[in-house]
């Protein structure tokens, strides 16, 4: 009760205060201003209501009114929200120098020198170095060539714990068997080694880690919808989740202690991310030390593991609901693969329907529905509206992904829309934009499609799958949580069984 008085008290005393302000200066840069519609708001929270816990759903159904380019007030803070493919492109291409900026949540300043991450970096020579060295030294097709064989051990790791799980006739919960698969496939790339071992403890305080930090970072915080209140961080949301960034860092410091001292003692190089970043340290000094390094691993690790095992899941549910189209991906890797050999990277290429379903899953079940929030580095001019300079933008690409007037039955799962079609993932339709697109595309949409398609082609060339407990495809629950990334609501259990064979 004190809390809410204190909270109350300085909410008057900043509403006051601005109020004084408009008063005695006027509006004299407002006026000339023509900023998006939105929806009338009410005094203080601004359009909070409107929007709730589910605000890719409630931005979508605003945008109808207001149109795909529209301004809401979360709290005192303003943001553009685009619902169309031609806004997306507005934002993304036409202006994309003017909106590459980063709003940054509350809760990421909690990570120690969060202002050195390529992902929450608002631009400048900094980023623009991360990138390049993200571009041309670590996802270049010949360094993800160079370290395919670690990745096709996880996968033999993989398949051998499923098919114990497949003689014990247990369930498996898909999207925990793909979250610590993706967490040792980027491990392998990155240290060339499993960073830990998949059964031990750390590996399993290693998920939760991760998986806290994923969940505190998407959770609604008042001190976003009201600035005055971060320093206060009302919530505990900034001191639980720099709990978690500070032994995740931990974690890594001692990966980069091992590794530097296997440097210095001459063994044999080997040849992965950490070593290429160690050499562009020593190349550039004190503009990329071992603190530039932690941060970078600690970005590669939140964004290449929970979006993984999200797809995964998804893409795994929607097969099972649908037999035919897992029958279809099967066929294919059996005519594809045959019965000889292992799955490997360069078969990717040759299975064109398990392209269309992963393409299918991310349209339909986006991991990261509103992209994560630009901002406004100048004040920018869009389709006559103004956007003024440090504002927040969002895009809503679950918006995009149910238009009718992109896609035939939005709602439906079709992989065959991408059979015939050049959509990709590259960001160049913006009706479909799973990794970004723009300068800020992400920069491991290289080896995050390679995992994709490794995880899923091993999980449905090795078994068939059934659900639990006589469950009938129908009666599968496909409700989704919203946080930074759609996440399944109930999590998918599925039985793994022995491939069924033709008779002679």
């Amino acid at each position: 009760m004190e809390l809410f008085f204190v909270l109350l008290s300085l909410c008057l005393f900043f509403i006051l205060k601005a109020c004084l302000n408009n008063v005695l200066l006027g509006f004299p840069n407002r006026r000339f201003r023509k900023l998006p519609p939105g929806p009338r708001g009410l005094p203080l929270i601004g359009n909070l209501l409107m929007i709730g816990d589910r605000p890719h759903e409630s931005l979508t159904e605003l945008a109808k009114i207001h149109g795909p380019l529209m301004t809401v007030k979360l709290g005192f803070a303003s943001t553009v929200v685009a619902s169309s493919a031609e806004m997306a492109k507005e934002i993304f291409q036409k202006n994309d120098r003017a909106c590459m900026g980063r709003a940054i949540p509350d809760a990421v300043t909690a990570e120690t020198d969060h202002h050195l991450s390529l992902v929450w970096s608002s631009g400048g020579p900094h980023w623009t170095n991360l990138r390049k060295l993200c571009n041309t030294q670590l996802f270049t097709a010949q360094r993800l060539d160079q370290l395919q064989h670690l990745r096709h051990q996880i996968m033999d790791n993989m398949v051998s714990h499923v098919a114990e799980a497949r003689d014990a006739k247990e369930g498996i919960f898909v999207g925990r068997l793909v979250f610590g698969t993706s967490l040792n496939l980027l491990s392998n790339t990155m240290f060339s080694g499993a960073m830990l071992d998949a059964k031990s403890d750390a590996m399993k305080e290693l998920k939760v880690l991760m998986a806290r930090i994923m969940e505190l970072a998407g959770r609604p915080n008042l001190a976003d919808c009201f600035p005055f209140l971060r320093r206060f961080d009302p919530q505990g949301i900034r001191r639980e989740i720099k709990v978690s960034y500070d032994r995740l860092h931990e974690l890594l410091e001692d990966m980069i202690d091992q590794r530097m001292k296997r440097r210095a003692s001459g063994s044999p190089r080997c040849g992965d991310f950490l070593d290429v970043l160690f050499d562009h340290s020593e190349k550039h000094g004190d503009e990329f030390d071992r603190r530039n390094i932690n941060i970078l691993l600690s970005d590669l690790f939140i964004g290449g593991t929970d979006t993984t095992s999200t797809t995964i899941e998804w893409a795994m549910t929607e097969l099972l609901r649908n037999p035919t189209i897992m029958a279809k991906a099967k066929t294919e890797l059996a005519l594809t693969i045959g019965s000889k050999r292992s799955i490997q990277e360069q078969d990717l290429p040759k299975l064109p329907y398990l392209d269309a379903i992963i393409k299918e899953t991310m349209r339909l079940h986006p991991t990261a529905p509103l992209l994560l929030p630009h901002r406004a580095e100048t004040e920018v001019e869009v389709c006559g509206y103004t956007i003024p300079k440090h504002t927040q933008i969002l895009v809503n690409a679950w918006s995009m992904a149910q238009d009718a007037s992109y896609w035939v039955q939005p709602k439906n799962f079709t992989p065959e829309r991408f059979l015939s079609s050049e959509v990709d993932f590259v960001g160049k339709n913006f009706a479909f934009i799973p990794f970004g697109a723009g300068r800020r595309i992400c920069p491991g949409l290289g080896l995050g499609i390679r995992m994709l398609k490794l995880v899923l082609a091993n999980l449905l060339y090795h078994f068939d799958w059934k659900l639990p407990n006589g469950m009938l495809p129908q009666e599968l629950d496909m409700q989704d949580k919203f946080g930074v990334t759609l996440q399944k609501a109930i999590p998918l259990v599925a039985i793994p069984v022995a491939v069924a064979t033709a008779a002679p």
